[in-house]
């Protein structure tokens, strides 16, 4: 059953430009922003993308990128934490280890031709370079041994395609049907990036091409069935430490914590300023913004989560250790907010079909997700914007979230799906493109982030966290008329012994 709905302030007027009737961008919020339509005007995109600006500084001089255990990481996490000092709030660090991975060598050649690819997290290296012939199973996907049939793949590289299951079953069927390696192409046009999940024995070294290079492998291949293809994969892999941030609010009730997260890493091939620093400049602001407010009834926590790009592992880490060694603590987060990409440069204004109107959700989805994603729709609804469903299907940090029963939603512009003709009605932009073509590549900079997807996106984040910090009745049947402040670090989230807190 669907939830009473929220009731926003409408703007003045509903014309062209989304937020129509709040104050322009550069102009100050009145008084205390206290309400979700007064927080949403607060929070300008101008601010957002200065906060952008000083992540791609902060990639330039330090080697292109800002992947967890790197200098680049620290240096972003420094400047939140700056910020939010700044802002009035305490700030700690969370510490935790995790695998760090680092492409020293990277090539694939087919019949003299050099295709681009991309190695998939936890590949095996190659032990320099592998010649070999190419091989196909029976069924394109290449997902079990029903589907390699009676191909004998012993001493080949195989080509398969992305779909039907996970990039590691395609690396672990090939293995069984005897290939040396794995080049999987997309089932879209574009480059394909993707991960095996996590290490095995059992795979071989697994990288990714596009679509159209795929098919032209393919084509050549049906020409020539001695075609030779060299593969050359080495990583460096290794245990470092790295940690998330986190802060939260002085006001609200201890006990009912409204949490918003997104991960400060990027990935290694780039400035990540699309993926993710769209999702932490714009909830790094919210942030700055909701601190001038005087009484809030619940607690607002924020979270820069580090190493997502391998793995979830920071919000694992922060669920696990609260699930292990502070239970209550985990009780007491009434629903999660997730932004990961809020500027794709080829954009949908997404929100995570918590309620399966539209998609079923391959996870299980907690009570009061719903209720959350409503939240959303909600909003948008009452400035007129249009959104659509995006897949609930926990592929970003609110994974850990959900498998622990904490109600979650969030928003997504889009990564490597195909935008359709329906959605550029709706959004403008170009049908059979990806949402963010640069997702995951050295392209991924300034330029790669939609101005008014961020703003669109930003406000809505502001609008959804006052709602919140004022009632999660509709969420989980707490009401509370809150109180203006409580002492600090706030309640201990977190194991003592491995929150640090930081002070610039």
């Amino acid at each position: 059953m669907r939830t009473r709905r929220h009731t926003w302030a409408a703007p003045a007027a509903a014309g062209g430009l989304v937020l129509a009737g709040l104050a322009p961008a550069g102009a100050a919020a009145a008084g205390n922003a206290n309400n979700p339509r007064k927080l949403a005007q607060a929070v300008e995109v101008d601010a957002v993308w200065e906060h952008l600006e000083a992540l791609q500084e902060i990639a330039d001089a330090n080697g292109g990128n800002r992947a967890a255990g790197t200098s680049g990481y620290e240096a972003s996490a420094e400047y939140v934490e700056q910020v939010l000092q700044d802002a009035g709030y305490e700030t700690e660090r969370q510490y935790f280890p995790f695998t760090y991975e680092e492409v020293l060598a990277s090539s694939l050649v087919v019949d003299g031709v050099t295709y681009e690819s991309r190695i998939m997290s936890y590949s095996p290296n190659t032990d320099g370079p592998l010649t070999a012939g190419l091989s196909t199973p029976a069924t394109a996907t290449g997902c079990s041994a029903e589907e390699w049939g009676e191909v004998d793949a012993t001493g080949t590289i195989a080509l398969v395609s992305r779909g039907a299951c996970t990039f590691a079953a395609k690396s672990l069927a090939a293995a069984a049907a005897g290939a040396e390696a794995v080049i999987v192409y997309n089932n879209a046009p574009e480059p394909l990036n993707g991960t095996l999940g996590s290490p095995d024995d059992g795979y071989v070294p697994t990288t990714g091409i596009s679509g159209v290079d795929g098919q032209a492998m393919l084509a050549a291949l049906g020409e020539d069935p001695g075609l030779q293809a060299t593969l050359e994969i080495e990583v460096l892999v290794e245990e470092r430490q790295t940690f998330n941030v986190l802060a939260e609010t002085e006001a609200g009730r201890d006990d009912n914590v409204v949490m918003l997260g997104a991960h400060l890493d990027g990935a290694m091939e780039g400035p990540g300023i699309n993926d993710n620093g769209t999702g932490s400049a714009a909830i790094l602001e919210v942030a700055v913004q909701l601190a001038e407010v005087k009484k809030l009834n619940n607690t607002v926590r924020f979270a820069w989560w580090g190493a997502e790009e391998v793995g979830l592992v920071g919000s694992w880490h922060y669920v696990e250790d609260l699930a292990a060694n502070d239970p209550a603590g985990l009780d007491e987060i009434a629903t999660y907010l997730n932004f990961d990409m809020v500027g794709s440069p080829n954009y949908v204004i997404g929100v995570y079909d918590a309620d399966q109107s539209t998609y079923e959700a391959p996870v299980d989805v907690p009570e009061g997700s719903a209720a959350t994603e409503q939240v959303f729709t909600d909003y948008f609804d009452s400035i007129g914007q249009p959104w659509v469903d995006t897949e609930f299907s926990g592929r970003s940090d609110y994974q850990p979230f959900i498998v622990h029963g904490v109600p979650a939603s969030g928003l997504f512009t889009g990564a490597d799906g195909v935008k359709t003709d329906e959605e550029v009605a709706m959004f403008g932009g170009t049908a059979g493109l990806a949402y963010d073509p640069n997702y995951h590549t050295a392209e991924d900079d300034l330029d790669n982030v939609d101005g008014t997807a961020l703003e669109i996106m930003s406000k809505a984040i502001a609008a959804a966290t006052m709602s919140l910090a004022t009632d999660t009745s509709e969420i989980n049947g707490k009401r509370s008329a809150g109180k203006s402040g409580k002492p600090h670090p706030a309640k201990d989230a977190v194991d003592a012994h491995e929150v640090v807190p930081t002070v610039a």
